[in-house]
């Protein structure tokens, strides 16, 4: 069931009955009103219940929503000023047309701008999900069997969905379903180890072979380097050293004869 459609249909009911109250006259007037006190509360109810949380977290129909709750609150308390009276005279009459008027100007608002833009902020899936909730539970709340119809549609939605059945339910519990036997087989089953190819383990020890053979021949060109730089660097006896020990050896010699 569209969600749309079915408000929708309930706006059309009420504008009849709204059309059938300005006919009448006398007690006949309190008894249609009474109807559409009963059909606009039963539409408010659905409406907050299952359409408005939808709507409000959309951005394109959040501030929209909003302003239908506090519609919804306005109309809510005329009527209950409303019906409380006892007869239909002219201050009442007047009320119900206060009433009229702010119920048909949030109906131009929902059907005009809020509907539209649901529509693009909910998927179809989304929609007739919606409307399938808000007939069953209209459908509750006035005492009625709810349709075949909807029923198959929402059996149908669940099955979708994926949502095991009581069947699925008992079987997993008790170790029998499909995902108990999957979860004993995951246990059963050893786990492979992955062992490199043989082309890489060879490729492997060659370049460890290589890496090594770069070590000493790298070891080695440092020790001789180590060894030349000691004989390069070794320091030269100074001039005035050698000259100190030639007049050591003179003076020596001189002692001597």
């Amino acid at each position: 069931m569209d969600a749309f459609q079915l408000l929708k249909a309930d706006h059309k009911k009420v504008a009849k009955l709204f059309k059938q109250l300005e006919a009448a006259s006398g007690k006949a007037k309190l008894s249609i009103f009474q109807n559409i006190k009963g059909e606009l509360d039963l539409h408010a109810h659905i409406e907050e219940k299952f359409l408005y949380p939808a709507l409000e977290k959309p951005e394109e129909t959040h501030d929209l929503t909003l302003e239908a709750y506090e519609e919804h609150q306005v109309v809510k308390t005329l009527l209950a000023e409303l019906s409380g009276a006892k007869a239909a005279d002219d201050e009442w009459q007047a009320r119900v047309k206060v009433l009229q008027e702010n119920v048909e100007h949030h109906v131009q608002e929902e059907e005009n701008e809020l509907f539209d833009k649901a529509d693009d902020a909910l998927s179809d899936e989304e929609i007739e999900d919606l409307g399938n909730k808000m007939e069953a539970e209209k459908a509750r709340e006035t005492g009625q069997p709810v349709p075949k119809q909807v029923r198959a549609n929402r059996a149908a939605g669940k099955a979708n969905k994926g949502e095991p059945g009581i069947l699925s339910k008992i079987a997993d519990f008790v170790g029998l379903g499909s995902s108990a036997s999957d979860t004993k087989t995951a246990k059963k089953r050893p786990v492979k180890r992955t062992s490199p190819p043989k082309s890489s383990k060879a490729s492997a020890k060659g370049e460890s072979k290589q890496s090594a053979g770069k070590t000493k021949s790298a070891a080695a060109t440092k020790q001789s380097t180590k060894g030349k730089g000691s004989k390069r660097f070794r320091p030269a006896k100074s001039a005035s050293s050698a000259t100190k020990k030639s007049g050591t050896r003179s003076r020596k010699k001189a002692s001597k004869k």
